[in-house]
């Protein structure tokens, strides 16, 4: 049995409790936040004990793996002590997105589990999805060819906070362009442009252009502006030989077939499928569950904090962009990010 300890008990770390609580393979050990009523909120609605102080936590509670679901500023600023905390303890680890909103803070964070050996995931939900599965396995097969030379994507949201300038970009987009390096790979630079809808501070609509290590194009819409009424994402990936579309995270995925008529379209089954986005946050963490138990290295994780940090690389590159008045910027290579 995997023991699991949750930093941070609001509305998220919150999901990951009773996620834990109701898996097979984990037992809920121990929660921990900043605000002693809300851990002891959680600590008796869990039934589980609860601390404010994380150090005293990890010397009393035999602990396997720690849940980073704080937030902070910009969703990330709170994510560096405890992580780099639970590393030095020789813990596994899965942070919420994004890695954090600071990217010296998220290279070393990287790096230092690079260097003791831990397995460290974030929790970059959107690629957890039945549709993005068969979607990568069509991928993978080649069925798009033998090169692939286009990925579009949008991820559009209603979100009325004004934190900072770019709260949209460093809280949003670290899941939008996961799911473009998902089917991708690595992102060689950029170009970018941001508006502001009326009566916003932040930059709270942008385009981004990208081109890929591969050669292939990229664009990305994405917007903190838009009705929740609507399909929220949309992702497009289009090969030499065939292209794929999903539609709304996890609704549907069609394949176009080049020479042919025939499409191959996979829809979220209505019974032991998707019942809400909410079961993204299930799917992910079962994986990283399967992962452990089986071993698996800390450099095979899926969604891994190296794959956390070259999407926030990607999101630096693009705001650099921007305040360059929409300058290419080339984006640091993973290997030379750490």
């Amino acid at each position: 049995m995997i023991k699991i300890a949750v930093i941070g008990v609001n509305h998220i770390g919150g999901i990951h409790c009773r996620t834990y609580r109701q898996h097979p393979d984990t037992e809920l050990a121990a929660v921990c936040d900043l605000m002693p009523e809300r851990a002891q909120k959680a600590g008796l609605e869990y039934g589980v004990p609860a601390y404010t102080d994380m150090a005293e936590m990890l010397a009393k509670e035999p602990i396997d793996v720690v849940i980073v679901a704080t937030s902070g500023v910009e969703k990330g600023s709170h994510h560096y002590a405890p992580v780099m905390a639970a590393i030095e303890a020789g813990k596994d680890v899965l942070v919420e997105k994004p890695i954090s909103n600071r990217i010296d803070e998220a290279r070393r964070m990287v790096a230092f589990a690079r260097e003791r050996g831990v397995r460290f995931a974030c929790n970059l939900n959107h690629r957890f999805t039945p549709a993005a599965f068969r979607a990568k396995e069509l991928v993978t097969e080649g069925k798009l060819g033998s090169s692939l030379l286009f990925l579009n994507m949008r991820l559009t949201i209603q979100n009325p906070q004004e934190d900072t300038e770019w709260l949209h970009m460093r809280a949003l987009h670290p899941h939008s362009i996961d799911v473009m390096r998902y089917f991708g790979g690595d992102v060689a630079r950029v170009q970018s442009f941001m508006t502001k809808a009326p009566g916003r501070q932040s930059w709270s609509t942008v385009s981004v252009n990208m081109q890929f290590a591969s050669g292939a194009v990229g664009h990305l819409t994405g917007s903190y502006d838009m009705s929740m009424r609507h399909p929220i994402e949309y992702c497009e990936v289009a090969g030499n030989e065939g292209r794929i579309v999903i539609d709304n995270v996890y609704e549907s995925m069609t394949y176009y077939p080049h020479h042919s008529g025939d499409l191959t379209v996979f829809r979220n089954p209505i019974f032991n499928g998707m019942t809400g986005f909410n079961d993204t946050f299930r799917i992910r963490i079962n994986r990283f569950v399967e992962q452990i138990k089986a071993g698996v290295a800390p450099g095979d994780i899926d969604a891994s904090g190296a794959d956390a940090l070259a999407a926030q690389e990607i999101i630096e590159a693009a705001i650099r962009s921007h305040e360059l008045g929409g300058q290419p910027v080339d984006v640091p290579k993973p290997e030379a990010s750490t």
